[in-house]
């Protein structure tokens, strides 16, 4: 193991943490942003749902920028312009001023989401073992810091600009001094899967399981994020402060399974893993629908995020095994369903709430969690070798009969 790709993986951790304190940092102060912009209620949801549709467009844009140039400058130049909009939704005072710069920040973040993850995927690689949950534990070490500084700006009324220039102080000459040190290892790969014939383009009728796997994720994700502290205020009789709990134990869970997740890959296999998250995740959901009170239904939103929290990195590694040769390809395009799942799953838990009940809809999430184990054999590492001795998925196999899914 050469120091180059320690550095370039210990750069690429840093900028999952960056990614991590800055998307947290947003969402937690969506209250304080729609005062400091007057947003009516009505036109809230517009303003949310066009972060993650500009995003998916950064993505699939980001699939034809590494065509020209490698993922690791797609990466250095996205992550800065991400922490600027953040601090320009803090910065302005008029409602044009907010839709620029969260326009700004979802094209930028589809673009840095694409590249870290292809990064990501390409170093695995390199390294021949499972390293992708570490870069996501990383995300989830930020994330929970920019919550605490978000909590803070709250609980001192500090302004969106004093609580965001600091940070962005920080963490933006140091995500470009880290930057130096991306590695972009999926050229060589992409090299020797053409030689073994390896080297097609993206069948998406073979990546759609985990396009499907994606979006089932990140509906349960979404689903955490913006209903589990009116679920415990409104359904299982909470107080307001007990409510904010359930997301910040979710999220230490999720730092937890990918930080020992990696290892469980190496030892049991990805199918394995994938399997054992996806009923846990489901586990958890059950809880919650079932719990009859707050503190239970806070442990059901414990073992939900020990569960789910496995299930998006190993999405990504499975993508790049799949399409060896066009792997920075796959995984932007498997990116783009990250957005469909958060789209999808707030609305459609909400709708059902409405319509029916909130426990009933929290089984909606737990039932396509579930379906993931139809579509555990895409994890799979299928043996076939070339070049660098590495396994790699026989691509053709991938999709017959039912083992292929």
């Amino acid at each position: 193991m050469t120091e180059v790709l320690r550095r370039g993986r210990a750069s690429l951790a840093f900028s999952f943490l960056v990614q991590g304190v800055t998307f947290a940092l947003l969402v937690t102060r969506i209250p304080a942003i729609q005062d400091r912009y007057g947003i009516s209620d009505g036109l809230l949801p517009v303003f949310l749902a066009a972060v993650p549709v500009l995003a998916g467009a950064g993505s699939v844009g980001t699939e034809q920028l590494v065509k020209r140039v490698p993922p690791s400058a797609v990466l250095r130049w996205s992550q800065p312009v991400v922490l600027l909009a953040l601090l320009g939704v803090g910065a302005g005072d008029a409602m044009w001023q907010v839709a620029v710069a969260l326009g700004a920040f979802g094209l930028s973040v589809g673009a840095l989401d694409a590249s870290m993850n292809m990064l990501g995927v390409s170093l695995q690689r390199a390294y021949g073992r499972s390293i992708m949950l570490g870069f996501h534990a990383a995300y989830s070490l930020g994330g929970i810091a920019g919550a605490s500084l978000a909590w803070a700006g709250a609980h001192w009324d500090l302004s969106l600009l004093v609580s965001y220039l600091p940070v962005v102080v920080v963490l933006l000459p140091a995500a470009l001094v880290g930057s130096r040190w991306y590695v972009d290892a999926g050229t060589e790969a992409a090299d020797a899967a053409a030689a073994a014939g390896k080297g097609g383009p993206v069948v998406f009728k073979l990546l759609l399981p985990l396009c499907l796997v994606m979006s089932f994720a990140y509906i349960g994700d979404s689903t955490v994020s913006n209903w589990s502290a009116k679920y415990l205020q409104d359904v299982l009789g909470s107080s307001e402060e007990v409510s904010t709990v359930p997301y910040n134990v979710y999220m230490v869970m999720t730092l937890l399974g990918r930080g020992l997740g990696d290892l469980g890959v190496r030892r049991f296999g990805a199918v394995a893993v994938v399997r054992a998250g996806s009923v846990v995740a489901a586990l958890g959901f059950a809880v919650v629908a079932v719990a009859p009170g707050a503190w239970v239904g806070i442990a059901g939103f414990t073992v939900l995020g020990l569960g789910l929290c496995v299930i998006v990195p190993q999405t990504f590694a499975a993508a790049g095994r799949l399409f060896p040769g066009a792997s920075d390809a796959a995984v932007a395009r498997l990116n783009v369903f990250n957005y469909v799942g958060f789209l999808i799953g707030s609305p459609l838990v909400g709708g059902l709430g409405d319509a029916w009940n909130y426990r009933g809809a929290m089984l909606v999430p737990m039932v396509l969690v579930l379906v993931t184990l139809l579509y555990a054999r895409s994890f799979a590492p299928e043996a076939d070798r070339y070049g660098d001795g590495h396994e790699r998925p026989r691509t053709a196999d991938v999709g017959r009969g039912s083992n292929g899914l």
